[in-house]
């Protein structure tokens, strides 16, 4: 009888740790279409865009020694934020293409391209392979971008603005964050910001990846899965872009070993197989 109570209470307190672990990997939002889970992977599936039934539609792999313009353009060569963005901050070397940020006669320049004009298309898997920025101050961000954002509120009609990744080192060496934003303007919307930890990701290159269905964005970070939201979702094609991000006050410099770099080994669009 003794030894029955005793896996009674075993049994009991098993349910109640798994219960209490199924609370805390998942964070309820005010809204219910909105699923925010915590900053570790979901599961220990290892998922690949072919497992996902993608296949390859388009890639860049950085080969020869200039960026190819049939695919990419710097994007907004001119004022952003406390700097300027300029065609020196991007390289393309050694199979990598490099966006640096950098000061020159105590003006600060960075890097940033988009596939604008060139590369526009709706869902799919989008990943890149990158080693990040290796400085508090300066970022790195994969995003995907609508050129309609400003033009109206329904992210549907008028796209949204998706980041697949920005690196923000304030915010942790093993940390990626991701968001979503839609109508540019007074009535800008923007979901809560995710967090994604991964050990190491400060060092070496790790994938970044977003599916983007009709019915739902999810985040993937070396292939593991870590978020799914289903508002601001766009219906629109849109285009992805590249960039190495400055802040917007000079103090948030201070820390910051300039030139950093953002170096990015590949880019690739998968689509479902028909």
């Amino acid at each position: 009888m003794r030894n029955v109570v005793v896996l009674t209470i075993i049994a009991v307190i098993a349910i109640l740790s798994i219960s209490c672990n199924q609370r805390n990997n998942r964070t309820s939002s005010k809204d219910e279409n909105v699923v925010i889970n915590n900053p570790y992977a979901m599961s220990d599936t290892l998922y690949t865009p072919e497992s996902l039934g993608y296949e390859l539609f388009w890639e860049d792999q950085f080969d020869g020694n200039m960026l190819d313009s049939a695919k990419w353009a710097v994007r907004g060569t001119g004022p952003r934020r406390i700097g300027y963005i300029t065609p020196e901050a991007v390289v393309v070397k050694d199979g990598n293409l490099e966006l640096s940020t950098f000061i020159r006669n105590d003006t600060i320049f960075t890097g940033a391209v988009g596939t604008q004009d060139l590369l526009m298309t709706k869902y799919g898997y989008y990943e890149c392979r990158a080693e990040l920025n290796k400085s508090v101050g300066p970022w790195s961000a994969f995003w995907i971008q609508s050129t309609k954002i400003r033009d109206g509120e329904d992210p549907g009609e008028y796209g949204a603005e998706i980041d697949i990744m920005e690196y923000i080192r304030e915010f942790g060496d093993d940390t990626v964050t991701h968001r979503v934003h839609w109508a540019y303007g007074p009535n800008l919307q923007s979901l809560e910001r995710l967090n994604s930890r991964r050990e190491g990701l400060g060092v070496g290159y790790h994938t970044f990846a977003l599916e983007w269905t009709p019915e739902q964005y999810t985040w993937f970070v070396d292939g593991y899965k870590y978020h799914g939201v289903t508002r601001g979702i766009s219906h629109i094609e849109e285009y992805m872009i590249l960039s190495m991000e400055i802040p917007n006050a000079l103090e948030k410099l201070k820390d910051a070993v300039l030139p950093d770099l953002f170096k990015i080994d590949y880019v690739k669009v998968y689509k479902k197989k028909k």
